[in-house]
């Protein structure tokens, strides 16, 4: 399982307007949605319900008749309004089971977890994503990390599909895969250091296309489980 998890000012730039990084989140769906990417989580903590809102049905739009789910981070009330495929919970959000009794059948429940007391008590969600795995950008060496052993002792205590989030690369993936976990969430690894091309829909847009880094990905967690 692949997650691609949204941040639009790494995406469209710090000091890009709204109306630009919807359309460069727009422009990274269409690329999810094209190298088949199973997830993508829509973490724009600090936008008003409204303007979330809207986001939630660009991609859904998106997304519409593809294998892709869109799911909300953390705010359940703009999933269900919206309609997208699931909400994210994060580490301090309410239950999941409370979270379930609101959601209609089919409706994705993912949560954020630390360690293996964590994942014990997200019982009942669709998937968990355990972190912070490597040092990331948003997360220094100096931080606390789970690496690889800690991924893998949360993996181990549950049955539901852990995520790895956190520092994940193409360099990662076999060790993420070796791990036990389902798959990984990522943020940078989904966009471009640099400006891209002409055909990226706004001038400072980082979107590009992903087909490359899912296949490799896909094709390790393969081998790693073929050879298990």
């Amino acid at each position: 399982m692949i997650c691609l998890v949204t941040d639009r000012r790494r995406l469209a730039g710090e000091d890009a307007p709204l109306t630009i990084a919807r359309e460069c989140l727009i422009a990274q769906a269409e690329h999810a949605v094209a190298a088949g990417i199973d997830l993508i989580q829509l973490r724009e903590h600090d936008l008003e319900a409204a303007d979330l809102a809207a986001v939630t049905r660009d991609l859904l739009a998106v997304t519409r008749s593809s294998p892709t789910r869109v799911v909300v981070n953390d705010r359940l009330d703009v999933a269900l309004a919206c309609g997208a495929h699931g909400v994210h919970l994060r580490g301090t959000s309410i239950p999941v089971e409370a979270a379930r009794r609101l959601a209609p059948p089919g409706f994705l429940i993912g949560r954020s977890v630390h360690g293996v007391d964590d994942a014990a008590e997200a019982a009942g969600a669709d998937y968990l994503i355990a972190g912070t795995v490597f040092a990331s950008r948003s997360k220094p060496a100096a931080s606390a990390l789970l690496g690889v052993e800690g991924l893998g002792e949360i993996a181990r205590s549950v049955q539901t599909p852990v995520l790895a989030i956190g520092g994940v690369d193409c360099e990662q993936f076999d060790a993420v895969a070796r791990s036990g976990a389902a798959g990984f969430a990522a943020i940078g690894l989904f966009m471009t250091a640099e400006v891209a091309s002409k055909a990226a829909r706004a001038p400072t847009c980082r979107a590009m296309p992903l087909a490359k880094i899912v296949d490799d990905a896909r094709s390790t967690f393969d081998r790693v489980k073929t050879a298990s």
